[in-house]
């Protein structure tokens, strides 16, 4: 018979982690760079496009600005508690203080499969860019072998009539490669992408708008046609839950808390600069993707090169610039979300939560078995599944992290109100308690099927701590041997 128990983690475990064999190489322009990187990336150059096409039409710019006001609650919650437990592991620590081991499970579980999906997202998401920037050279690869072989349906996963998708397959495995070495050569080749990146989505707003058609945002907010989440206010709403996980970045950030020079004062900070940096920026790219376009026509897995295109010769030459280094930024994207997913499986390893290959670091001070088991496993979720699908999930499972990350702050509010806490989010428990708000009415807005795919990891994760992870618990083996 299973018996309860909490088996919470002492505080002081995570405020004082010990030796890691992890590289503390990280300073706050390199977190910042990375909280940036992980969130820039299909968000803004696919998904924006999909969540105009099908939900929001010109009003997805005012979905982000939902979806960011959700996770400025939920960031300032995220800071504090990185200020107070300066480890990795994000929300999966934080849940084991505030409610115990099994809950943090299935915060950890949430977490797999945000990154690991998000990591499949930006994959379809820059096979997309990099087979039409091959196409604009003339070079076309067989359609049989750029996209997944299931396709997303009303009625559920169907056949695409494709083998696999080759360029996102190729991706993730010469990136999880990078993720093998040195933890700084990774952060310096991270930067430079990213300023590459940010250069670009900055070129597009200021030459795209003065391009803008004004007929092509009016009515900014689509009528609804009928159905939930078809346009009209409730496809605002849908498309906020949809675009969510663009927001992602900054829990990879408090993921790196192990690897942060000063990780009280540099991740929190860091978390709230990268979050008002690509909120900023999704916000003005959407308002000009969709003046450049009408909504309806933004259905494609390139929209931003779409965009170019249909503002004429004026500004055919920022098409290669632009294709070019969305290519190379979303290597950055997938890299930073990479990186994270390691550090969240370390963090769990060294709890025995998982197998004890993923918490071994290797000479260079990296986990690289675990970087190479999560590589694969994301290739082969990248090459096979749909992207529309993926970016659902992924959204969901950050939905219920955040969550989770804001119930952690309350409770610890209340349970260790003079705990030292080198940042206090504004407001208090009132901050903890909107940030959940959003979450629950954006995690209500997804479609039904994604609430069953969700409920089906769940169940699955579950099946795994109950037959391993609660077996060969640390903490409950240091309980055993102290009774």
């Amino acid at each position: 018979m299973l018996k309860f128990d909490l088996r919470r983690k002492d505080a002081t475990a995570l405020t004082h982690p010990g030796e890691t064999g992890l590289s503390r190489s990280l300073g706050l322009g390199s977190l910042v760079m990375l909280g940036v990187g992980t969130t820039v990336g299909a968000g803004i150059y696919v998904l924006t496009g999909i969540a105009a096409a099908h939900h929001a039409g010109p009003a997805v710019a005012l979905a982000f600005v939902v979806a960011g006001v959700a996770c400025l609650f939920a960031g300032l919650c995220y800071a504090e508690l990185a200020g107070m437990f300066p480890v990795s592991g994000s929300a999966y620590s934080y849940a084991f203080v505030a409610f115990g081991e099994a809950l943090a499970w299935a915060v950890g579980w949430t977490l797999v499969l945000e990154y690991l999906f998000t990591v499949a997202v930006l994959a379809a998401g820059w096979s997309g860019y990099f087979t039409a920037l091959l196409r604009g050279n003339g070079l076309t690869l067989p359609p049989q072998l750029t996209r997944a072989p299931l396709a997303a349906t009303p009625e559920g996963l169907v056949p695409s009539g494709a083998v696999l998708d080759l360029p996102a397959l190729g991706i993730v495995l010469a990136t999880t490669a990078l993720l093998t070495g040195r933890l700084e050569h990774m952060a310096r080749l991270n930067n430079l992408l990213v300023v590459l990146k940010i250069s670009v989505i900055i070129a597009f707003v200021a030459f795209g708008a003065t391009h803008l058609d004004p007929a092509n945002l009016d009515p900014f907010v689509p009528a609804n046609e009928g159905r939930f989440g078809h346009f009209g206010w409730t496809g605002v709403l849908q498309a906020s839950g949809l675009l969510f996980y663009a927001y992602i970045g900054f829990d990879g950030v408090s993921a790196t808390a192990l690897e942060a020079r000063r990780p009280q004062r540099d991740v929190p900070l860091a978390i709230l600069l990268s979050l008002v940096v690509c909120g900023a920026l999704y916000v003005l790219t959407a308002l000009v993707l969709t003046g450049l376009v009408p909504y309806r026509e933004l259905d494609v897995p390139d929209p931003l090169l779409l965009a170019i295109e249909r503002a004429g010769p004026a500004l055919a030459w920022l098409r290669p610039w632009i294709g070019g280094s969305i290519v190379l930024g979303l290597v950055a994207t997938i890299l930073s979300a990479l990186y994270g997913q390691t550090r969240i499986f370390f963090v769990m390893a060294r709890d025995g939560l998982l197998p004890a290959a993923f918490a071994r670091a290797s000479s260079a001070g990296v986990p690289a078995e675990n970087a190479l088991i999560v590589g694969l496993l994301s290739a082969v979720m990248a090459c096979t599944l749909p992207i529309d699908a993926l970016g659902e999930l992924s959204s969901i499972g950050t939905l219920f992290a955040f969550l989770m990350v804001c119930l952690a702050m309350i409770a610890l509010r209340l349970e260790m109100p003079e705990a030292h806490r080198p940042f206090r989010a504004p407001f208090g428990i009132v901050t903890g308690v909107l940030g959940a708000a959003f979450c629950l009415v954006l995690m209500a807005s997804m479609p039904g099927a994604t609430w069953i795919r969700l409920l089906i990891w769940l169940a699955l994760g579950a099946a795994i701590y109950l037959f391993y992870g609660r077996k060969r618990s640390h903490l409950a083996a240091s309980r055993e041997n102290s009774a």
